[in-house]
Parts: C-alpha cells; sequence; structure tokens
C-alpha cells in the first residue's frame, strides 16, 4: 500500500510529466501521505523511472555500473531521501528495468568484487531484450551476471531501499528476476520486489512466482493524457485480464492491477480522469482482487472525497484478507467472491455497462445456504437478514457493490 510516482510522470500535463520527478516533489507526496493516509496502512513512496535520469533521459550509474540519482533531481541523493521518507514512519521504493542497458555495456564499468566488467555478463552475440527492446540480453551462466545484480542490490540496501520495481519483462526476463531475488536476499535488507510490464506475458506467471512477491497483469492504467486515467484508457480492462491470472497468482505472489487513479477530481492539479462512482469500482476490484493499493497522482492536491475512499478499513480489510478471488459471473454485470476471516464471504457486483442495472447473486451461485446477514462494507451499513439470493438494485454505469454475507 502506498503510491507510485509515475502516473504523473506519464502524464501530457504541462504542469507534470517526466521532469516532475524531483525530491521536492516526493518528499511533498511523502507528507501528504503521513498526514492523510500512513494510519491507514499506506506506507510505499515509490519512484518510478527516471530518478537517476537527468532532464534528457540519459540515465546515470557510477564508475561500477550501479545507478545513481540523478543530481539536479535529487541533489542530497537517496539515501537522504530514505532518511526523510523513513522518519515519517514510510518506505522508499525504486525502479529498474530487465537486461543490461546499452550504456552500462558500453561503459564497461568494472564489477564489483570481481575481476569482470560490464561486458563480460551479456549474452554473445548480443541480443536486444525487455519490452521496449532497448537494452542487452544477460546471459545468467556466467557467475559475474549474479554478482552485477548482488552490487547494486546491496548499494540499495546501504541507502535504506524497501522496495524494487522491475519493468519491461518478458518471458526470457524471468531469470532478471530470479537474479533480482537473490541479490536482494543477500543485501541483509527486506525488499518487496514486483514484476512488472505492460502486461506480462501471461506464459511469464508460473516462472515468476518463487522470486516476486507481485506481478503486473495487465498494461499500464494510466492514459498518457492530460489526466491520470481515464475509464475506458485504461481502467476497465481490468476486469477482463485479472481472470485470466487467478490459475496463476497465489498468496505472497499478488496480482498488481497497477496504480489507483483516486486522488483528486477538485479542478487543482492533476486530475484522476474518472468520476467517483468509478473512483469507488476501482477501489472495491482492487481490493477483492488482493492487488497492492498504490496510489496514482499528485498527493499534494489529494481530494477528501479521494482519502475517505482510501481510508475506508472495510474495503481494506477485504485486500489485506490474503485470498485471491474467485469470478463467478463475467460481461458487463460481473460477480465475485472472497473468502474472508470469521467465515464471512466478501461479495462485489459490477456493472460495467452504460445504464444502470440491478444484479442479482443467488446462494447457488455462492455455494452457500440458508439465512445470511448482509453488510454493506462501503456503505458501513448493516443490510439485515437475507435468505437464497441478494440483489444490488439500481447500480449505476461503472458502478459496484460490496457487501459480506456471514
Amino acid at each position: 500500500m502506498g503510491w507510485s510516482s509515475w502516473s504523473v510522470q506519464s502524464s501530457n500535463n504541462p504542469a507534470y510529466g517526466t521532469k516532475w520527478l524531483t525530491e521536492a516533489n516526493v518528499k511533498s507526496a511523502a507528507d501528504s501521505m503521513a498526514k492523510n493516509l500512513r494510519s491507514s496502512g499506506y506506507t510505499n513512496i515509490n519512484l518510478d523511472a527516471g530518478w537517476n535520469a537527468n532532464w534528457n533521459w540519459e540515465f546515470r550509474t557510477d564508475a561500477n555500473g550501479i545507478p545513481e540519482a540523478d543530481p539536479e533531481r535529487f541533489p542530497n541523493g537517496i539515501a537522504s531521501l530514505a532518511r526523510y521518507v523513513h522518519s515519517k514512519g514510510l518506505k522508499l521504493g525504486l525502479y529498474g528495468g530487465a537486461g543490461l542497458q546499452t550504456a552500462i555495456y558500453d561503459k564497461n564499468a568494472p564489477i564489483l568484487g570481481t575481476n569482470c566488467t560490464t561486458q563480460d555478463i551479456t549474452v554473445y552475440p548480443l541480443v536486444k531484450t525487455n519490452m521496449w527492446g532497448g537494452d542487452w540480453k544477460i546471459d545468467f551462466t556466467k557467475p559475474c551476471a549474479q554478482a552485477y545484480f548482488d552490487s547494486i542490490a546491496k548499494r540499495f540496501a546501504s541507502w535504506g531501499v524497501d522496495f524494487l520495481k522491475v519493468d519491461g519483462v518478458l518471458t526470457e526476463n524471468v531469470p532478471d528476476i530470479k537474479a533480482w531475488s537473490k541479490a536482494i536476499d543477500r543485501s541483509g535488507r527486506k525488499m518487496w520486489l514486483t514484476a512488472s510490464a505492460w502486461p506480462i506475458p501471461r506464459d511469464a506467471g508460473e516462472g515468476l512466482a518463487p522470486w516476486a512477491n507481485s506481478v503486473r497483469v495487465n498494461t499500464d492504467v494510466e492514459c498518457y493524457c492530460n489526466t491520470v486515467s481515464t475509464w475506458t484508457s485504461s481502467v476497465d480492462n481490468r476486469w477482463e485480464d485479472l481472470p485470466k491470472w487467478l490459475d496463476v497468482v497465489r498468496p505472497n505472489y499478488w496480482p498488481d492491477l497497477d496504480s489507483m487513479p483516486i486522488n483528486n477530481n477538485t479542478g487543482v492539479g492533476i486530475q484522476d480522469g474518472i468520476n467517483e462512482i468509478e473512483r469507488q469500482s476501482v477501489m472495491t476490484f482492487w481490493s477483492m482482487a488482493s492487488s497492492p493499493l498504490y496510489v496514482g497522482g499528485d498527493l499534494a492536491n489529494i481530494d477528501r472525497k479521494a482519502i475517505a475512499i482510501l481510508t475506508n478499513r472495510e474495503v481494506i480489510a477485504v485486500d489485506q484478507a490474503g485470498v485471491i478471488p474467485t469470478q463467478v459471473a463475467g460481461g458487463n454485470l460481473q460477480i465475485w467472491k472472497k473468502r474472508l476471516p470469521g467465515n464471512r464471504l466478501a461479495v462485489a457486483v459490477y456493472n460495467l455497462g452504460d445504464t444502470p442495472a440491478d444484479i442479482t447473486v443467488t446462494w447457488q451461485q455462492l455455494g452457500l445456504h440458508g439465512t445470511r446477514w448482509a453488510r454493506d462494507l462501503v456503505a458501513h451499513k448493516n443490510l439485515g437478514k437475507t435468505n437464497k439470493s441478494w440483489t444490488a438494485t439500481a447500480v449505476p454505469p461503472h458502478g459496484s457493490r460490496l457487501i459480506t454475507l456471514s
């Protein structure tokens, strides 16, 4: 649970974009999270692509090919930023990509603790890899390849990093994630490792499971426009993509639905691009999925309605229950269920259509029998006894309902 910088970096809003990622803006995000969201469990401040890039998107590394912060973006460095974030009771995350950047290869940098250089660890002849096809594929049969990853993870650990996103992961990059996992284990510091792409190929799913804590199961949620997102670009395809991964994801290998565009609809700063009904459906669906809950947007402008949605403890408890859900019905009127502690069943319905609809869930569909007590988790309201079925009436377009049955 936390925040990711990419939703504002990806925007073409003139006040944001890739140059927005600076020490001052990240500290502002941390201040807002500590004030508004930390008490509800949101703790991660995750820097996405560009933390070690200059304004021309040229990536900076030290003499050993280890990424280091761009001094204009982060004049005090990552270790100093981590101390600031930690002082707020939060955690700091960084970003990397699969493969070896061509500039690091060209640098022929000596790898710490070895007699190798970065030109010694690639596949020969050179082969491009990762989802954007811009970096060199690494040969992990060469011991110095793991040593290179170890050197980076050790540096990140020394800075106080708590999270690492590795992006652009293809099926052929499963060994990269394995190497990162081993490197983190050897670093002496616990870090969450997420494997990402837009999306990761489905056939990489099982191979990544032993090594990653979470896996991106769909494309970027961002619209790459002047808002964070829009419903059709690309929030709504989460309901189509998650079912394809339900037989692969599991506890401790969670489905990552990307950032939630739930932050700001007030007219000041970058806007979410979805309405209040849609924002609630996002929170409900991410929570039913047991997805990491990362806010996307400029936290300095977070609005009160967003805070209310994000800090609903009953909905957060559904996310944190540690159970993968089951899709009961697909299509435009979807039904999902999920077992919760205390012999309770979470049931969520979604109207993905364009007109209001009643959605009925039967006990036969849920595998239940007898009388049940229903509670609306969004409204914090007991709905009383219900038998054989429950109907969500007049669910608005793109709307949802979330209840428990006990």
